[in-house]
């Protein structure tokens, strides 16, 4: 699984500095104030730029909220990579993957989550990279299977449980139901995954 795969998509045209610097900007404000509430001026004004600077990302308010989610996940993958490719150890690389990803959606606000629920086309980037992390969890723990440290384990299933907790991690289900946080429920996620299939 490429990086570009997990992102979903394809890569971002080479940005100016300046477009870069707002793309950031820009995915600070979402992930703290969700983005539905937001107009093209609200933003302009706010980053303290044009709104022609703005329509040169995207063609309107809803092309910009779908670049910027997937900006988002695009940044969190490269960083989570990071994160879990210094572990040589199945489990704890599986540890440190699902910690990585919590510790990547902390920033996420209840309403950033909830505008994401709400908007089909930001849903579905949010959709695809859950279901590619799974896929990827999935993949270390196949590798774990055949380096002898995890039993065998039916793999659809685990990619199945995997993305259903990661999505109501990520709609704050989880939360709602046990009172935990999102970086908790991953370790705790983790740690059922471990126990589960650890010989």
């Amino acid at each position: 699984m490429t990086t570009t795969e997990i992102v979903g998509g394809t890569g971002e045209r080479r940005l100016t500095a300046r477009q870069a610097q707002l793309l950031d900007q820009l995915t600070e404000v979402f992930l703290a104030e969700g983005f539905a509430g937001f107009t093209l001026e609200d933003l302009a004004v706010r980053l303290h730029c044009s709104k022609t600077t703005l329509y040169a990302l995207a063609g309107s308010k809803e092309q910009l909220a779908v670049r910027v989610v997937r900006h988002f996940f695009r940044r969190a993958t490269a960083a989570v990579e990071t994160r879990t490719a210094g572990e040589s150890d199945p489990a704890r690389r599986v540890t440190a993957y699902l910690e990585a990803v919590a510790g990547e959606l902390t920033p996420a606000s209840r309403a950033f989550h909830q505008d994401l629920e709400a908007f089909p086309p930001g849903r579905a980037v949010y959709e695809h990279n859950t279901a590619a992390a799974a896929e990827r969890v999935t993949a270390m723990i196949a590798e774990g299977i055949a380096a002898g440290r995890f039993r065998e384990v039916h793999p659809g299933l685990v990619a199945d449980t995997v993305t259903t907790l990661m999505s109501r991690i990520g709609r704050g289900d989880t939360a709602r139901a046990t009172g935990l946080d999102d970086a908790t429920a991953y370790r705790e996620l983790a740690s059922l995954l471990l126990h589960g299939i650890s010989r």
